[in-house]
């Protein structure tokens, strides 16, 4: 989903009637910015750089959407026109800059044009994750949520050792059982809420899907040298969807906190 995509929709459900445990979400997919937005004003490689998209983020999801029978929502644009990992009140939504990068294209943008930018990517995504979450419950039971993304091995000159994070909001139950399920890993170095935490405002998806309906949820990060091949993103979806599984057997019947809504429960 890196080169040409939204041809119609900004947002695109893959294996809707899945009856697995798990609805997935890739929010970074991709890397596409419509030609009437004039490349944001930056090169070619910049937008094939991580601040356009996840790289591999998406091949690990769709992979772990057919390992886990599970539909997957994911973005079919940048989010740099938009990051739909975000709520349209965050100015990060629609950012003017991004790590070493201005982004010229979203430089002074009015109130009204941010608006325009939600309703265009956004509004589509968040009713089709809804959806999604909403026909799932409906023909399988409640799923958990569970968000895929990818992060830079250096960010901003610093090297980060974490290569796979396991982060979570509030409800931390499935947060807890995979970390609980990647202890025996020794090749990998797996962390909570690294290298980024509530506090930076990723978990905005969990926040408005899971949460208020008492739904099990983690958002995944992985390091995108790990998953820079298509062999070596089914490789972490294999394993990633072992950890799941364990977690969701884990987690099965544990009810959601008071005035979380409905508890996840296993089927």
């Amino acid at each position: 989903m890196s080169g040409t995509q939204m041809a119609d929709s900004p947002v695109d459900v893959l294996n809707p009637q899945g009856a697995g445990r798990v609805v997935l979400v890739c929010e970074h997919a991709s890397s596409f910015v419509p030609a009437s937005y004039d490349g944001l004003g930056l090169d070619p490689a910049a937008l094939r750089a991580h601040i356009a998209w996840d790289p591999g983020a998406l091949a690990v999801a769709q992979e772990l959407a057919r390992l886990l029978d599970a539909p997957l929502v994911a973005s079919r644009v940048s989010r740099l026109l938009y990051d739909c990992n975000r709520s349209p009140e965050a100015p990060s939504a629609v950012p003017e800059e991004s790590e070493i990068y201005r982004i010229p294209g979203n430089a002074g943008l009015s109130a009204e044009e941010r608006r325009r930018r939600a309703e265009r990517f956004y509004f589509p995504f968040r009713d089709a994750l809804a959806a999604a979450i909403d026909a799932h419950t409906a023909r399988a039971g409640p799923p958990a949520v569970v968000t895929v993304h990818s992060f830079t091995p250096v960010y901003r000159g610093a090297a980060r050792a974490v290569e796979i994070g396991i982060l979570h909001d509030e409800d931390a139950r499935l947060a807890d059982a995979v970390l609980a399920a990647a202890r025996g890993a020794t090749d990998v170095v797996v962390r909570r809420n690294e290298p980024y935490g509530p506090e930076d405002g990723v978990t905005h998806t969990l926040r408005e899907h899971a949460l208020p309906r008492g739904l099990a949820n983690v958002m995944i990060e992985i390091r995108n040298d790990l998953i820079a091949s298509d062999d070596d993103a089914r490789a972490m979806a294999r394993r990633l969807a072992g950890w799941l599984n364990a977690a969701l057997d884990a987690v099965g019947g544990a009810p959601a906190e008071a005035g979380e809504g409905a508890a996840w429960a296993r089927r």
